[in-house]
């Protein structure tokens, strides 16, 4: 057993020896500078993977609808398509499930992902009854989707329609693009 000098004698303890435990408040500054400093640094990195997050599930959202329109005119539409997201999301007789997810099919317009999602198509009066429930003379020939950034620092527009393509701006896409040609602008993503 080791003692030292001061403690065998019975002596004070010297005003000089330190026996405290723990942190000195400039010891937390300096951390608290550190994570700060840290934090700044990654920041901007986290908003370009959250606007590529987003971006890339705006995409997504709209390549479920093409596959939904397209199931929807074989299955339930007789060659004609849905007119709106409600539509899509309406299930089929037999089936618990719509064409498109719950998120997509709860209005005709909706925000998802810092993006506003729309599907829109010209009533066509030939157009039958469908079997989820639209009215004959409301199905369409063809239709256009979007996918408009609502977040003010992404400009990124997305758009498409019936060929299936998908198309890419820095302005508006949806009002613009036809229900079976390219927009008047845009480029396609492939």
């Amino acid at each position: 057993m080791c003692l030292d000098w001061a403690t065998k004698m019975n002596l004070p303890p010297s005003p000089l020896a330190r026996h405290e435990h723990g942190f000195a408040l400039i010891d937390l500054l300096f951390v608290i500078a550190i994570i700060g400093m840290l934090s700044a640094m990654a920041t901007p990195g986290l908003m370009r993977a959250r606007a590529s997050a987003n971006t890339a599930s705006a995409l997504g959202s709209l390549r479920v609808i093409n596959s939904a329109q397209v199931s929807y005119a074989i299955t339930c539409g007789q060659g004609f398509y849905a007119p709106d997201l409600l539509t899509l999301g309406a299930p089929p007789p037999g089936s618990t499930q719509g064409f498109i997810p719950p998120d997509l099919g709860a209005a005709n317009v909706v925000i998802k992902s810092n993006f506003q999602i729309q599907v829109a198509a010209t009533p066509s009066a030939s157009a039958p009854a469908s079997c989820n429930g639209l009215g004959a003379g409301q199905g369409g020939t063809g239709y256009r989707a979007g996918a408009d950034s609502i977040d003010p620092t992404v400009a990124r527009f997305y758009s498409t329609n019936a060929t299936g393509v998908v198309y890419e701006a820095n302005a508006a896409l949806f009002a613009v693009t036809p229900e079976a040609a390219p927009p008047p602008f845009g480029t396609p993503i492939h």
